[in-house]
């Protein structure tokens, strides 16, 4: 998948004019590329059109037109597109009672590394988690961590053709799975794919 270049972002001008089309398709495609599982977790899945749309915004929020400014969002965000034999997500685990999050994400270290993808047929392939930096330590997991599903050529074919997947963390303490994907979720996830 091509990476983001400083040459394709909107200036903040363009961007103003255009930015509430750009937002409907950007929240359109991030509803049809989440995936929950379980009652507290929701995989985002990244793409080059997720990851465009959050930096035209992260730019026009803090108003950055500098060179310096906009290279440090594309050196940020341009690592969780997809390469074309993977997928990428933002993985959030929310409690809105901040009392609660603390002794869940405690009871939760190393659910990051628990998370899977499977494709009907094949073995689980389990989530890289936070290859940037260290979110989670013997004490508590974060809420947030950023991962990577590598998939071999045949479970790329197997995506392609539409075979089932599944999603699903399996540590002891959050147990959950999904059988089967949405279909248009599923179809949106294997234009991922080279």
């Amino acid at each position: 998948m091509p990476k983001i270049k400083r040459g394709s972002l909107l200036s903040l001008e363009e961007y103003a004019r255009r930015r509430d089309e750009i937002r409907k398709q950007a929240m359109k495609l991030k509803r049809i590329r989440k995936v929950f599982i379980g009652p507290d977790m929701t995989l985002h899945f990244e793409s080059e059109e997720t990851m465009r749309y959050q930096i035209q915004e992260v730019l026009r929020v803090e108003k950055t037109f500098d060179e310096a400014g906009i290279q440090d969002e594309l050196d940020a965000y341009n690592p969780l597109i997809p390469d074309g034999n993977n997928l990428k997500c933002t993985q959030m685990i929310e409690f809105p009672d901040e009392e609660e999050r603390a002794l869940r994400l405690a009871e939760l270290v190393g659910i990051e590394n628990r998370t899977y993808i499977q494709v009907q047929g094949f073995e689980r392939v389990y989530a890289i988690a936070d290859e940037d930096l260290e979110r989670s330590n013997q004490e508590k997991t974060s809420a947030v961590h950023f991962s990577r599903f590598n998939f071999s050529a045949e479970m790329i074919t197997a995506i392609k053709q539409a075979t089932p997947i599944a999603v699903g963390v399996d540590h002891a303490n959050y147990n959950f799975h999904v059988d089967e994907i949405d279909p248009e979720t599923q179809g949106s996830l294997t234009a991922d794919f080279v």
